[in-house]
């Protein structure tokens, strides 16, 4: 098997993504919190389904980034 090197870079890169993610689920569970005028300590309460939307949307981000690169290595023939 061939091994496959991932630099630095790319790690930094892709942490940067999932902590946006991360921020991302926050706010929505934030504008949650108030436009049900819920109690605050639900931010901390609800820490499961932060880090549930993250993964949700990192992979959904996932999805996109590859249709992204088939579609321009397809436009490239």
């Amino acid at each position: 098997m061939k091994d496959t090197i991932i630099s630095v870079a790319t790690k930094r890169r892709e942490l940067w993504v999932l902590l946006g993610c991360f921020v991302a689920a926050n706010i929505t569970n934030i504008a949650a919190i108030i436009r049900f005028a819920s109690p605050w300590y639900e931010v901390f309460t609800q820490v499961g389904y932060v880090l549930f939307l993250t993964c949700v949307l990192y992979l959904l981000l996932v999805v996109v980034r590859v249709a992204w690169r088939v579609c321009k290595h397809l436009l490239r023939r």
